[in-house]
């Protein structure tokens, strides 16, 4: 039986819940150690399960995608219940600044894809350059146990979880609707396949990262329904366009980064002008802005080095990217 590699998941559970709740500018750096302590196991085991899910399977990343937003929908419409609470953010720096559903759908489910589970995985598999299983059975139930304490412990705080909101009924029905096709989708046979690397154009890594991030900056402009129809213009051409580009022969674990580390860069950016979840001096603040942004940056170099040994040959790209 081979032993797990517990050094991988540690780290996971240490970056998921500082990139989902910190690279934005959420919290101030003093805060940095709570969120590992109190947040860890319930983004970090919500990464550590759905990564593991998805490279038992075969599935690879787009199956890590799926389960991502599934794990999205789980967060923000049932346990935080953030999705459909109209006063989440009342009592928080955004306090008057609560977008419509459809863009709350949009921007939660997406941050929680791209912030509490993607990036994370994307950082700690270029670290370690593994893409192998982690955990035994025993392992996965203790990683199971933590997620389900952290997701209760959100759950019934009344004050800082849920803050005073019940979802209805019909919500809840919803929710649980869309999680079941996210999951369903997600354990299709199809993903478990691996198709012969084809022939075309692909964009150099760097490329494709400039491209996303500036795209990622585009949307902070984007508001409304102007801003629904522009996310979901984009979620549709990556939709297409990236599963076309990573089926063909120059196609390499460099673009994973580059793409996935697009979004955490231009979050810490966002940092700058994002007011924080709790009052913090002004020095704080700037001290804590040039952390995040100095933490992602460098976090994302040493991916993309570590990355370049995990360019192949074409008879076997397709599979090492998924």
């Amino acid at each position: 039986m081979e032993r797990a590699r517990w050094a991988p998941v540690v780290a996971l559970l240490v970056l998921a819940p500082w990139a989902a709740e910190a690279s934005w500018g959420g919290f101030p750096v003093t805060w940095y150690p709570l969120l590992v302590l109190f947040l860890g196991p319930l983004y970090g085991g919500a990464a550590v399960l759905i990564r593991e899910a998805a490279r038992r399977s075969g599935g690879g990343w787009p199956v890590i995608v799926l389960l991502a937003a599934a794990f999205g929908v789980v967060q923000a419409g049932l346990v935080d219940q953030s999705l459909f609470n109209p006063g989440f953010l009342d009592d928080t720096e955004f306090a008057g600044s609560a977008p419509g559903f459809a863009e709350k759908a949009l921007d939660y489910v997406g941050n929680h894809v791209l912030l509490s589970i993607c990036a994370p995985i994307m950082l700690v598999e270029a670290f370690f350059r593994d893409r192998r299983p982690w955990l035994g059975s025993r392992g996965l139930a203790g990683v199971g146990v933590l997620y389900l304490l952290g997701s209760l412990m959100i759950f019934a705080d009344d004050e800082d979880g849920r803050k005073g909101f019940m979802l209805s009924p019909a919500q809840a029905g919803l929710a649980v609707a869309v999680i079941v096709v996210l999951v369903g989708v997600a354990l299709l046979p199809r993903w478990r396949r691996t198709p012969r690397p084809g022939v075309g154009w692909v964009p150099h890594p760097l490329l494709f990262g400039s491209v996303l991030l500036a795209v990622h900056i585009g949307l902070w402009f984007a508001a409304g329904r102007l801003g629904v129809g522009v996310r979901v213009t984009v979620v549709v051409a990556a939709v297409v366009l990236v599963p076309a580009w990573s089926r063909r022969a120059g196609w390499s674990p460099r673009h994973v980064v580059a793409g996935w580390s697009a979004g955490l860069i231009a979050a810490a950016a966002g940092a700058v002008f994002a007011p924080a979840y709790v009052p913090t001096s002004a020095l704080l603040g700037v001290v804590s802005d040039v952390v995040v942004v100095l933490l992602a940056v460098t976090l994302t170099a040493v991916a993309y080095r570590a990355s370049s040994h995990g360019v192949i040959s074409a008879g076997s790209a397709t599979k090492a990217v998924t």
